[in-house]
């Protein structure tokens, strides 16, 4: 606390004004030290915002805990004489301020006085994600969609269909949280077909929060690098034979692909996680308490298909071109995956999109094993691959 005190007090000297200090009151928690905050601005150039306590994803809400604004109010007044600042027409905390004090307090009246609609605050984080309300945990990727060179057009409309769906106040308790997700996620196709679909990707994922849209695109044209010079060993001889055993000792040994001439090379695999209802309907609303399960699961894909050379000890370690993984959501409570690799080398890449799809539909699991340890995963397999001497090959489920 010492130290926190003193970052404020050099902030302060340093001139940075407004100072706004953050409380969200909680009864029992801290609503016995508000009159201490009250005290802070007697001396203090600070703007102390009394936050109400208000339900999202994570932080264990309930009604007994929350403490209307006008409670505080009340309380403060019955110790001071405090007088009402004029607030602006797009402010989100209603100040006022202790005669003869040099500070300034404030309400922040998410749950009785709502403010959503005059808000007109929008954030953009380091990352590139729009948020259009603080309190959503679902974003729009301005990043991803730049990278796919979407027209300046489109992405108003993508920033205006998030700003018009912003609701009108936040939810009342974690049900209706729920139940707000939900009912944005069943709206997606709607808003999204105004919107000219052919500019995307094959593997951008469109989810709707209770606020806006949430974008995670993955470009087939993005996030392309230079590749290694490696590749897969072949064999002259008819007869099949296995490539990672030493023909003349018989031991495991890793194919010599120096010989071999590079070439584009893709693989696409495929598998599926069957989660169960309950964590069906979190993933789909977004409210699964590890966070964003198929965004971590999408990058963890992504991230084990670069890794595979040192995950599976007779894999070359390749310099891909590209790794897309896509995730969706199937009416039978399960989540299909899809992953596409691609270099320019000297041996296939079959085993990393096979590995994307592994490690996605564990990350799934490891997200989902507080609500259930029923899942299943099943049916991971190779779809399609093409370039080398064999060139292309098909799963008869594709061809």
């Amino acid at each position: 606390l010492e130290r926190v005190i003193e970052s404020i007090d050099q902030a302060i000297t340093l001139g940075l004004r407004p100072l706004k200090i953050n409380c969200v009151v909680v009864r029992g928690v801290n609503d016995q030290e508000v009159i201490d905050f009250i005290e802070m601005t007697r001396t203090k150039f600070v703007d102390i915002r009394f936050i109400e306590y208000m339900p999202f994803d994570g932080n264990k809400w309930n009604k007994p805990k929350f403490v209307p604004y006008s409670e505080l109010l009340d309380n403060i007044q019955s110790k001071y004489d405090v007088m009402k600042l004029p607030d602006d027409a797009h402010d989100t905390s209603k100040a006022y301020q202790v005669p003869g004090y040099v500070g300034q307090f404030g309400f922040i009246t998410s749950m009785t006085n709502h403010f959503c609609g005059t808000c007109n605050r929008l954030r953009i984080t380091a990352d590139g994600n729009l948020k259009v309300c603080l309190f959503g945990n679902a974003e729009v990727s301005l990043r991803d969609l730049l990278r796919e060179n979407v027209p300046d057009h489109q992405l108003l409309e993508i920033i205006g269909a998030a700003v018009k769906n912003k609701k009108k106040q936040h939810a009342d308790n974690i049900e209706q949280l729920l139940a707000a997700k939900i009912s944005w996620n069943k709206k997606k196709q709607t808003i999204m077909s105004s919107i000219q679909p052919t500019i995307f990707s094959p593997h951008c994922l469109y989810q709707l929060d209770k606020t806006f849209i949430q974008t995670r695109a993955f470009s087939s044209k993005s996030k392309k690098s230079e590749c290694s010079n490696m590749s897969q060993n072949t064999t002259n001889s008819d007869t099949p034979t296995l490539s990672h055993v030493d023909p003349s000792s018989g031991r495991a040994s890793m194919v010599n692909v120096s010989i071999k001439s590079p070439t584009i090379r893709t693989a696409t695999a495929s598998g599926k996680i069957r989660v169960g209802r309950e964590a069906f309907d979190l993933i789909q609303a977004n409210l699964m308490k590890k966070g964003d399960v198929l965004t971590v699961s999408q990058i963890a894909g992504i991230n084990a298909a670069k890794q595979t050379g040192y995950l599976i000890p007779l894999c070359h370690n390749l310099l891909l071109s590209h790794v897309s993984v896509d995730l969706k959501l199937e009416q039978d409570y399960s989540i299909e995956i899809v992953a596409k690799v691609e270099c320019e080398g000297r041996t296939g890449v079959e085993m990393e999109a096979l590995t994307a799809v592994s490690i996605a539909a564990l990350t799934v699991f490891d997200m989902c094993k507080s609500v259930s340890k029923n899942m299943v995963i099943e049916n991971i397999k190779l779809l399609e691959k093409t370039g080398g001497k064999s060139g292309t090959w098909r799963s008869n489920e594709t061809k």
